[in-house]
């Protein structure tokens, strides 16, 4: 009846990274922090569980002396965000 809802993608935070990472070609950190007002500390653990799983890309570099990290959702996540969304609408739109 119900499909299955991606426990890494039901954590809210980790839920507005990829919404915000969908809509973009790539963000940075400060970026991703500001839009979901999560600690630096609390992002960057559940960023790194989106990179293990393979659902972002991480790149680290540096603008001037500056550190930047940016991030870019892969292909398998953009899979995986599509079809959160349709188990979503699962829940959603029942009759």
């Amino acid at each position: 009846m119900f499909k299955e809802l991606d426990p890494l993608l039901h954590s809210e935070l980790r839920l507005a990274v990829m919404s915000l990472l969908i809509s973009v070609d790539e963000a940075d950190f400060v970026y991703i922090k500001q839009q979901t007002g999560a600690t630096a500390g609390n992002l960057s653990i559940q960023i790194e569980k989106l990179n293990k799983a393979g659902y972002v890309e991480v790149t680290k570099s540096f603008k001037g002396k500056m550190p930047r990290t940016t991030c870019k959702i892969t292909a398998k996540g953009v899979d995986a965000f599509a079809q959160y969304v349709e188990a979503l609408k699962s829940y959603i739109n029942m009759n």
